[in-house]
This record gives C-alpha cells, structure tokens and sequence, in this order.
C-alpha cells in the first residue's frame, strides 16, 4: 500500500489528503486534514506570503504524519490563478514502419504536443508573463488518422492526438514550489484545479454531454467543459467566496475570520450568531446575510455564466455541476442557472454524489463538495505518475519526461540551450590561401561549460534528480587564431637562390599579402591571399647581401646587359662589380647567418669579389635584419612594380608546389572515427571525447523530441566524456520510446 499525499492549497484553507487506490480504482482516505490561514497570505489562489503559507502546510503535513504514523517526504498540488492560458493544438508521430504502439510512444506524443502548445504561446503572448505548463488533458486520440479513445497495444503507422495544454505565470508555480519547499516536502506531481475537479465530478461516461464543471473556491472560480466525451476547454476567473465575505465584514463590522464564520453559517442554519468588532454578540436570521450577499453572488454568477458561454463557442451548455466551498452560498446555483438560460434544476451542486467511489477510514468526514478538489489532485497522481520530473535550469523551471535515463544534457536541450555553449568551443580559426593553396589555422581550445547541480559540481552526464537546481555556465570560446608570416613554412624553408658571380647564393622569398609586401611579424587574417614572391631585382639582390655595387661597371642577368631593377628569377645569373663590401661576412663561400634564431633562417651562399680588398671583415649581420631593411626601403618601390616587367607565367622556372590543405600546427593528434557508417577525421587536438565528433558532423541536439540519445562506440554504450581512439566504430541516433 503506497499512500499519495495530496495537497489543495487555497486561499482560504489548506486541505491535506492521505489515501491509496485500490485495484478496482476505489480510492481509500486514510487521514485527511483541514486548517484555515492564519492571515489571509493568498489572494486569488496565488501566494502572496510564502513564509505564511508554508507555516500553514507544515501544520497540516505534521498533523497527517500524526495520523498516519509515517513520515511524509513528497506531496502532488494543483496550480490556480487569475492568469490562466490554455492552447489546444494537434501533433502527430509517424513510425518508421508499422509498430506497437506502447505507453512511452504515447507519452512521447503527449510531450510533442505539449512543446508545441507552448511555441504557439510564444508567438501570441502579449504579456510580460513567462507562463508555465501546469497540466494538460488529451481531446482526442488518432490511429492512422482515425479518432481512437485509447492508443496503447495497437499497431500503427502514425499516431495523434489533439491535446489542451494550460498555462499559469511562472511566479505562481514558484510560489508553489518555495511554499512547499519551505515545510520540508518535494513536489511529486502537479496539475491543474479545475483538471483535479473534473477528473472527480465529471465521470468519462458524462463526458459525452456538453457540461459545465464550475469549482468556486476562495480566490478563483476554475471552469471546465466537455463535450463528445472530451474536456474541450478550461478556464479561470478570479471572483468567488472571498468577495462574498469582504461585502459581509463591511457590512455586520466584523474581521475577516468571523465573516467567513458568518457566511458558513448561513449555509447550514437559519440563524447566525457572531461577535462585531465591539465584542457585542449578535444573533440575526441566515436571510440577513442573504440579502447582503445577494448583489455579489448576482455578479459572480454573471461571470461565471459568461465565461461558459466564452469556452463552449458563444453558446450555453447543456447541465453545469457546481463544487467548491464557494458554490455552497444561498442563491448562487439558481442564479447561475438564470444567467445560463437553464432550469435550475441543470445546475446543481456535486459533492457526496460523486464521490461514491471514495471511502473515508476516518468516520467522522462528510462527504462534500469541500472535497472533491483535494481528492481529485491525489487521483490525478495515478493518471500522470511518473511521467514527468520538474528541474530548474539557469532559473528556468521546465518538465521533462522521466525515461529514468534523464541527465543533465537532456535539461539543456530542453531548455533550448545551445548545443554551442554546452561544448567546449576553439577561438575563431583563420582561412587564407598561400601560393593558391586553402590553409586553416584553428584557434586555441576553449574551456568546457561549468555545471553544478543543487551547487556542488556535475557534469552533462550527472544523472537528473527530481526539483533539482542546476546552473551551467556557458563555454567560453578559446582565443582567436593568431599566425604570422614568420610561422609559415614557406618563409622559413622556402629560398631562392641566384647565381651571382659564378657562386651560388640563396636568399629568403620575400612573402606579399593582398599584393602588397608585408615583414615577418605581419599578423594573417582572415581570407588573406599570400603569395611567396619568385623574383628579386638586383638591387634587392646587392641590398640583402649588404654590398654596394659599382654602377659604372656594366650589370649582367642572363648575359644580358640589365640595371639595378631588373628582375632575377629562380637560377639566373648576375654578374656584376661590387665597389666596397658592408657588414657581411664572407667565410668559405658561404654567406651564413651567425645568430640563433626560432626561425631557423637559411643560410646564403656568396661570393667574395676579386677586386675586393676587405674580405677579412667578420662584422656578423642576421638574416632578419637584412629583410626588414629591404622591406622598409622597398615596400613602395615593389607597389608601383609594372605588369608588364614581369616575366610570362609560362616562361618562369616551375617549383614542385603540394597543393593540399593542412593545418599549420604540426604537434596536433589527427584521429579518423567511423560515425554512423562514414568517416569522420578528427584533427586539432592531442586528444578526442565523445562530443569532438558534434563539431565535426551535423547533428541537431534539439531534435529529441522527449527521446535520448544513443551513444555507441564499438557496439557499447559510451559516455559523452569517453575517449576516441583511432578506428572507433560510433553510432549515433536519437532512440525511439
């Protein structure tokens, strides 16, 4: 026997309820218990003062724990509230093939559906609410597209269903939750007022009447209609018994409990006595209190009937059973009957009538239209146990179906959270093409998001608990991609080398950007066009050499007689006369760089000239600074070069070029997985996990739809934190239910 504690938190009394069903559906009461707020810490059925209310829901929970003699840990509750909204929409699901249709497939139908209610309350909200999902009801079952009452053990190729899906401002259900919370008991269900009531009053063989079901309570008046053996609408209005009882304070000056004491009165006996504010005791007819009433039953009434009309399409319905303490005050069912153009006898109040399948252990209970709420919210347990767990994300509450393999990755994508910020992401990488070549340099590995859950740390494995607070805190991306010209290959181990002389001499490619020449610490950026250029000309040739040439003496590229801006491509020959050597250092015929430097720079090979008399000097001069001298002197002069100096592309010596894209950091792992059938290469990193592989292929996160995903190396279930490795063999596909 396994007790449902149930809870109608109202804006006059808290009503505790204990009991189990049996396995003929009776439900068994095994303690119940009412107590009155002290203060009146609820206006139309939402929390007004936490603390208050729930000083008031522990004394009921330690009362009922008094009865029953065991602890009581999880409560289920019902929602109200003047801002109520309901959508009704449509969704269907289509199976592969055909197949069985289980519990899990309709519950995944009832979630489909309840997502997309609340699409269509976004798009038509015009309010400052975030409204909440606090319950639904099912209209109507489809089969292939025909209407079926129940779908469970049918094959089918599609199902469907049109479903009503209520909403009320998030800051009621929190209040409900921080009320709760606070008198040390979890949440285990939550549902809807009027979804409670109807399920009680309105049997599923009344159904197929057009009936009105009118819960007048303290603060709100919850109204549901059926029709065609469905609930075809809900509704809210925040007038009832409260009104009745402030017209009554002002009128006999009395506080508040005593004309609620007043007001019951009046509905059990002929005569009311009470004390005013004075202290002097009164005894007055029940038709006094009538009459002061009677204006306000009259404009409840009209509201109520009006609201029918509204839900049932502008048009009365066909019989209306009242519930509700509020509903019990002299007048209101015959008024409301006038307003709804019904006999009176249509209208009338349920309560030990439909609780005929409720049994009461405790003798001393009556059975009452007080009751069926409260009763209704424990049996709504068993309708929809099970199904869902409420969490709150970043702040967020949502509801999420239990498949008992819910994680915290599966909160986030239903939340909407993106994907992007729940992996760990790399800076912007920069694309640029060197020699007509793609070349990809990634940016630095991000760090993962942070996750905690009721504030100490998980993971987007953690599995979910029940009202969980959990908080993750976005990815941040790595920095930006940062390459210069030095890094390139191409700069540091490309030369060209000319013979000058008779020897030969090797120089490093000057590196143009954009057709313009850029120096080696010259950042890449995006799209940048890189070229290593195949040409000096012979002053360039003299200037990175250091040597000054005798212009008085004839030039010669080629054996052909040339000037100082003759262009020297790749193995041409100059000869020429030099009047005085500068800083270089001539050794062996070598012209080498004597510093050390990370770039490793190649080494030139020159000739000493036989004229030359200062061929002893050891003055040492680097490569680095040879180029940034020629590129500060020549960086214009190379600008306003002519097309037409150029030698024809097809005449110019040809270098064996790679065309291939690559990655310029050569220390990164490069990982080839099979996912999915396909291969997929993982590169960028020393090493992979389980969620490389969603930067790499496309898969949408948030196509779930209420399923898990399945994640699958080598024919075992992984973890989205697990290893690759060369080779692995990974399926990856949302399951079905």
């Amino acid at each position: 026997m396994n007790n449902v504690f149930g809870l109608d938190i109202g804006t006059r009394n808290v009503v505790g309820t204990v009991g189990y069903q049996t396995d003929d559906k009776e439900f068994v009461v095994t303690a119940q218990y009412v107590r009155e707020h002290e203060t009146r810490a609820m206006l139309d059925g939402q929390i007004h003062d936490i603390g208050r209310v729930a000083k008031t829901i522990k004394e009921v929970k330690d009362e009922l724990e008094k009865q029953t003699g065991q602890p009581l840990e999880e409560v289920c509750i019902a929602a109200a509230g003047r801002v109520l909204k309901t959508v009704t929409t449509h969704v269907e699901y289509e199976y592969a093939q055909e197949s069985v249709v289980t519990g899990e497939y309709v519950h995944t139908l009832e979630l489909l559906g309840i997502e997309k209610a609340q699409e269509a309350l976004k798009e038509v909200n015009d309010t400052s609410y975030k409204f909440y999902c606090v319950g639904y009801s099912t209209v109507k079952f489809f089969l292939n597209d025909e209407v079926f009452i129940s779908l469970e053990g049918h094959k089918a190729n599609k199902i469907g269903e049109d479903i009503i899906v209520t909403f009320l401002p998030e800051d009621v259900v929190d209040g409900l939750y921080a009320a709760v919370g606070q008198a040390g008991l979890s949440v285990a269900n939550m549902t809807l007022e009027p979804i409670a009531a109807i399920n009680v009053a309105i049997p599923e063989n009344y159904r197929m009447l057009n009936i009105a079901l009118v819960d007048v309570g303290a603060g709100t008046s919850d109204i549901s209609i059926t029709r065609d053996g469905s609930i075809i609408a809900y509704g809210m209005i925040p007038h009832a018994g409260d009104e009745m009882t402030e017209v009554i304070v002002q009128h006999f000056l009395v506080d508040f409990n005593m004309a609620e004491s007043i007001k019951l009165q009046s509905t059990t006996s002929d005569t009311v006595t009470y004390k005013d504010i004075m202290s002097i005791e009164h005894t007055i007819p029940a038709q006094d209190v009538w009459d002061v009433a009677a204006p306000v039953v009259d404009n409840i009434a009209q509201e109520v009937s009006a609201k029918i009309r509204e839900l049932n399409g502008d048009k009365t319905v066909s019989a209306c059973f009242v519930v509700g303490g509020g509903g019990k005050i002299h007048g209101f069912t015959e008024k409301l009957a006038e307003d709804l153009d019904l006999p009176e006898e249509r209208v009338a109040l349920r309560g030990e009538e439909v609780l005929g399948d409720v049994t009461f252990e405790q003798e001393d209970i009556k059975k009452d239209p007080l009751l069926v709420t409260p009763i209704g919210i424990c049996l709504n347990y068993y309708d929809q146990r099970n199904n869902f767990i409420m969490v709150r994300f970043n702040g967020e509450r949502i509801k999420l179906y239990d498949n008992n393999r819910l994680t915290i990755v599966d909160a986030a994508l239903q939340a909407g959270f993106s994907n992007d910020e729940l992996f760990p992401k790399r800076g912007t990488p920069i694309n640029f093409t060197v020699n007509g070549v793609a070349r990809l340099v990634r940016g630095e590995a991000g760090e993962g998001a942070v996750v905690t859950m009721n504030g100490k740390p998980a993971s987007i494995n953690t599995p979910l608990e029940p009202n969980s607070e959990i908080v993750i805190e976005p990815s941040k991306a790595g920095e930006a991609a940062v390459y210069k010209i030095s890094q390139l290959d191409e700069y540091n181990h490309s030369v060209i080398t000319f013979v000058i002389n008779g020897r030969k001499v090797s120089c490093p490619r000057f590196v143009q950007v954009n057709g313009r020449l850029e120096p080696e610490d010259y950042s890449i950026r995006e799209n940048d066009v890189i070229e290593t250029r195949n040409y000096y000309t012979v002053r360039q040739i003299a200037q990175f050499m250091d040597l000054v040439i005798d212009t008085d003496q004839m030039i010669f590229v080629n054996n052909e007689e040339a000037d100082l801006d003759t262009l020297v491509y790749e193995n041409f020959s100059v000869e020429w006369k030099t009047d005085e050597y500068g800083v270089a250092r001539i050794d062996n015929n070598n012209y080498n760089d004597t510093q050390e430097s990370d770039s490793d720079d190649a080494s030139v090979l020159a000739e000493q000239d036989a004229n030359s008399t200062e061929s002893d000097n050891t003055v040492t001069r680097t490569s680095e600074q040879m180029m940034n001298q020629v590129l500060d002197e020549l960086h214009d002069e190379f600008a306003k070069e002519a097309e037409a100096s150029a030698v024809p592309e097809n005449e110019l010596p040809k270098n064996d070029i790679q065309e291939e894209i690559h990655e310029e950091d050569s220390s990164e792992n490069t990982v080839t997985v099979i996912v999915n059938g396909e291969p997929v290469e993982l590169s960028g990193k020393d090493t992979y996990i389980f969620v490389d592989i969603f930067t790499h292929i496309s898969f949408d996160l948030q196509a779930g739809k209420g399923r898990a995903i399945a994640t699958v190396i080598n024919g075992r279930d992984a973890q989205f934190s697990e290893e690759l490795h060369e080779g692995d063999q990974i399926e990856l596909y949302w399951k079905e239910n």
